[in-house]
């Protein structure tokens, strides 16, 4: 396996992770996190929405049987954690270095993703 390959790997997992980890978030603990989401500027009636959509775009990415799907997660990763840093940063709950984290992982995922095979 070569470096851009292991790059690409690394770098997905890591994204994955971390949007498997808050969907499972989002389905396990669903009533403490619907309380949480109007504090950081969202209605709490996206919660169960999202959850869905990220183990889609998951899905989507690991598979990348159609390009378009693969093409939307990406875009869908990068504005939830976009989102997501922005609104831990007017919060200031401290929770923007995992969506920092989330941004990069996703950015550095898509850009090796010519490298996958």
């Amino acid at each position: 396996m070569n470096t851009n390959k292991i790059i690409y790997w690394v770098t997905t997992v890591l994204m994955c992770l971390i949007f498997a980890f808050s969907a499972g978030m989002y389905i396990l603990r669903y009533d403490m996190i619907a309380e949480y989401f109007p504090t950081l500027g969202f209605p709490s009636w996206v919660v169960a929405p999202l959850a869905a959509v990220k183990i889609l775009g998951i899905i989507a990415v690991l598979t990348n049987k159609l390009k378009v799907l693969t093409e939307w997660a990406y875009a869908g990763f990068f504005f939830d954690a976009v989102l997501a840093f922005g609104a831990h940063h007017m919060a200031q709950d401290g929770g923007g270095m995992v969506a920092t984290v989330a941004i990069i992982a996703t950015v550095i995922s898509r850009i090796m993703l010519k490298f996958r095979y």
